[in-house]
């Protein structure tokens, strides 16, 4: 998941365009497929050994189209661009325009990331209703469609949340959270690797691209959007019996510092995360890892929201 290219000012979002160029340079010499999110579905079930990409871009920045749309559209490389239908046309952002010019290619879609790009987490489900309905009547009349995909601003979600986005008609939903896609996550709640000055080093990104899906069969609480009676959540994860979780690592980073979590293991494939402090912060997050012995990491990466009140 990217944002801005080459606004240096932004460093929490932008990501330099000689690492972005480096960056596609790895992926393509690692000989892995880039996917089209027009075959999205299909390649979520079809050659699963085979190692792939979605690249997506958040916000629909003028600094996409000027500095990394030329790169993407000379070597074809397809990608999902989400807009915000509120800021489309205003100071920094591509227009209407240009984003048609770029949907016009077949190895790009535009997908739907609200209409306000506030943080909708924390308004009245009538209110989230209300923006995302905006926001699909503005990319129908300026796109004569809306997309299947939709990209939670902040990548914060909510089961009510996840209903609406379903009950809407979309068939995929992104969040923030780091971690690899397979088959059996589920479509409201996908994650990405953010992908930015800090986090976008290239020795990261290399790593990055030897993780490999960490499956569970269950993982709760289901809710994501914690409060002050909920916080810290009671994280309990039942994964495939095919992982020898007895060496699995995870880090959460409750009452803001980042430290390894106690687990607690209930049997041979679940574990209960012990968190020992609230979240202080908006976001709270955990991430497990397990080292294969060819090298690579099963990766699994938990958001939740804390609520305002």
């Amino acid at each position: 998941m990217y944002h801005r290219f080459e606004e240096n000012k932004y460093p929490s979002t932008n990501i330099r365009i000689k690492d972005f160029i480096e960056q596609i340079k790895i992926i393509e010499e690692e000989g892995i497929k880039f996917v089209n999110p027009k075959n999205f579905k299909q390649e979520m079930r079809d050659n699963l050994n085979q190692r792939k990409v979605l690249i997506t871009i958040d916000d629909g920045f003028l600094s996409f189209y000027k500095k990394a749309w030329p790169i993407l559209k000379s070597k074809e490389i397809p990608f999902i661009l989400f807009v915000s239908t509120r800021e489309v046309g205003k100071n920094g952002y591509m227009s209407w325009a240009q984003i048609n010019e770029v949907a016009s290619y077949n190895f790009v879609e535009i997908g739907n990331h609200s209409h306000t790009h506030d943080y909708l987490i924390d308004f009245k489900i009538t209110d989230i209703e209300n923006d995302i309905k905006t926001s699909i009547n503005i990319f129908k009349k300026n796109m004569n469609y809306n997309s299947n995909f939709f990209s939670y601003p902040f990548g914060e979600y909510s089961l009510a949340f996840k209903k609406l986005i379903n009950d809407l008609g979309f068939e995929f939903a992104f969040g923030q959270h780091s971690g690899v896609i397979d088959i059996t996550k589920d479509p409201y709640e996908l994650p990405r690797f953010p992908i930015n000055e800090k986090y976008g080093e290239i020795k990261r990104f290399k790593t990055l691209l030897r993780t490999l899906p960490f499956k569970f069969e269950e993982l709760l609480p289901k809710e994501k959007y914690i409060n002050i009676d909920s916080n810290p959540p009671n994280v309990r994860i039942k994964f495939f019996k095919n992982y020898n979780i007895k060496n699995i690592n995870c880090f959460s980073n409750e009452e803001n510092t980042w430290r390894k979590s106690e687990l607690k293991f209930l049997n041979d494939n679940e574990i209960n995360i012990i968190l020992n402090g609230k979240f202080t912060t908006e976001r709270g997050r955990i991430n497990c890892s397990l080292r294969e012995e060819n090298g690579y990491y099963r990766w699994l990466g938990v958001q939740f929201v804390v609520a305002e009140k």
